[in-house]
């Protein structure tokens, strides 16, 4: 079953440097249909689909400890085998010296019409990565980006607003 957030729904969420979570709040709870404790000191990945490309990740992984923010479409999947997609914002909490502490995530509800082109895009990119591996799902995303002449923030972020 496909959950759908409100339009007023945040899912917010802290994660240390190896990705485990430190903070959740409610809303993330109730739409991935876990518990606090089952959630604390887990991987993020507990609630990776398996639709979603481990090419959109690599390219998280390569921006955000570089102190820059990321946004991207995620789709997730809940504890009971539902799935649900978020428009997500990840930024690198820093400490007084500038140092990266861990990451926060902000998740809003997606566009429709965004979905409408990222869906086909990431059944396309995990069918390239199940064949030929991530790289090559990456290179069709960079192709994408150069082709459009945009960087990934201003592609996702173009998609949200349209």
């Amino acid at each position: 079953m496909l959950k759908i957030m409100q339009d007023e729904d945040f899912i917010v969420s802290k994660t240390d440097l190896q990705g485990r979570i430190i903070y959740c709040n409610k809303i993330f709870m109730d739409m991935a249909e876990y518990s606090e404790s089952e959630l604390l000191g887990k991987a993020h990945s507990i609630i990776r689909h398996p639709d979603m490309p481990k090419a959109v990740f690599r390219f998280l992984w390569e921006t955000i400890p570089k102190k820059q923010e990321i946004f991207a479409y995620v789709i997730n999947k809940t504890k009971n085998g539902n799935d649900y997609w978020v428009y997500a914002n990840i930024t690198a909490s820093l400490d007084e010296n500038g140092k990266v502490v861990d990451y926060y995530s902000v998740r809003r509800k997606p566009n429709q019409k965004a979905l409408d082109t990222i869906i086909p895009l990431y059944k396309k990119m995990v069918d390239i990565e199940k064949s030929s591996g991530v790289d090559a799902s990456f290179k069709v995303l960079t192709d994408i980006l150069k082709e459009k002449g945009v960087s990934y923030d201003e592609l996702i972020i173009s998609l949200q607003n349209q």
